[in-house]
């Protein structure tokens, strides 16, 4: 969508809460919310809004290339209680981009809500949200978001996204601020963390899983290592934490071939970093490989089936040289048998 002054409208001036020109570049959802809101340039008033349909944008934003390295928002989370204040930071070094829009979208919706945006250093926001934010900076460099926290922000996540106003450029979004307004009673609580074998049902491949439980609030994330080297493309994590009465648990799969599980020198581990509101901690487990239902190591087994091979293949080898040195002696017997008779009938000739 973009944004521009029509001329048959001199009164009127268009805000947008998106200037997003397909196709999406880095967008940190699956789906968005698109709304158009004309307003009165004298009474600020809303005129009309048109709400648009939400629409998948997954695919688009993994299948093209990204300029979101330099968009940089921090802290990537905030942890604090009621009536806090906290601060956001969104800078860009993009060129031609003019414009830092802030979002807020809560946990249980998938509803990319627009703040408001800043518009070099002019500032403008959405009507719901003008009374509890405040926006600093310049957008076409840096730009702030402060606020304080409230009980309703609780479990919640803002963005921020650099454009250009009045191009049809892409919009890249920031890395995305995770907030969690604490809940009075609960304790902030670091993750237990516990790995498990795969199942001896398996076959070809096996799946390890790592559980974390225990902890509050669900500031986590978890990564595999194997050998010390990270895991990334056979991995699955929930997406979300599971809520079990004041604290929340999460799982995460690592799948590996067979052969690389039946290795007892082989380390696999879980870690799970968790943000206590002032550092990130790392809590993890490990296991190690196992031998094969053999009692034998997989690759000690490989190289016994290599020599047994091997083995069949010389006596192979040898049985058909031996069957030709056989077949030689019978055809030399049964020359010199030949022989035998012709002289034997040239004798009785001569008598």
């Amino acid at each position: 969508m973009k944004l521009r002054e029509d001329p048959s409208l001199s009164n009127m001036w268009h805000q947008t809460s998106q200037f997003l020109s397909p196709p999406f570049k880095d967008h940190p959802t699956k789906s968005v919310q698109f709304f158009c809101q004309c307003r009165h340039r004298e009474e600020d008033k809303p005129v009309m809004i048109i709400n648009f349909s939400r629409i998948a944008l997954l695919t688009l934003w993994l299948s093209c290339p990204s300029l979101s390295n330099e968009v940089l928002q921090v802290p990537p989370s905030i942890l604090g209680n009621p009536d806090d204040s906290a601060t956001i930071t969104c800078s860009h070094s993009i060129s031609s981009y003019d414009t830092i829009l802030w979002y807020h979208m809560q946990t249980d919706d998938s509803a990319l809500k627009l703040i408001g945006y800043i518009l070099y250093t002019s500032t403008n926001f959405e009507q719901n949200y003008k009374k509890y934010f405040n926006m600093s900076g310049d957008g076409s460099k840096k730009s702030s978001l402060q606020f304080q926290l409230r009980q309703s922000e609780n479990s919640s996540v803002f963005y921020c996204a650099a454009t250009c106003a009045l191009c049809q450029y892409e919009a890249y979004f920031g890395q995305g601020t995770k907030l969690m307004v604490l809940e009075p009673g609960h304790d902030v609580t670091p993750p237990t963390v516990q790995v498990f074998k795969p199942s001896e049902k398996e076959c070809k491949v096996k799946t390890l899983v790592c559980v974390a439980s225990g902890f509050y609030p669900d500031h986590v994330s978890v990564s595999w290592e194997v050998d010390g080297v990270t895991e990334t493309d056979s991995v699955a994590t929930d997406n979300t934490a599971l809520r079990e009465g004041k604290h929340y648990s999460l799982s995460s799969r690592l799948t590996v071939q067979s052969k690389t599980w039946f290795k007892p020198s082989r380390t696999f581990t879980c870690r799970v970093s968790f943000f206590n509101g002032t550092d990130t901690i790392d809590v993890q487990d490990s296991i190690t490989g196992e031998t094969d239902s053999g009692g034998m190591p997989n690759d000690t087994k490989m190289k016994i089936m290599q020599n047994a091979k091997l083995t069949y293949s010389v006596l192979i080898a040898k049985s058909f040289i031996y069957g030709v040195f056989i077949m030689f002696l019978v055809w030399k017997l049964k020359g010199l048998s030949g022989k035998q008779s012709s002289r034997e009938r040239s004798c009785g000739l001569n008598n």
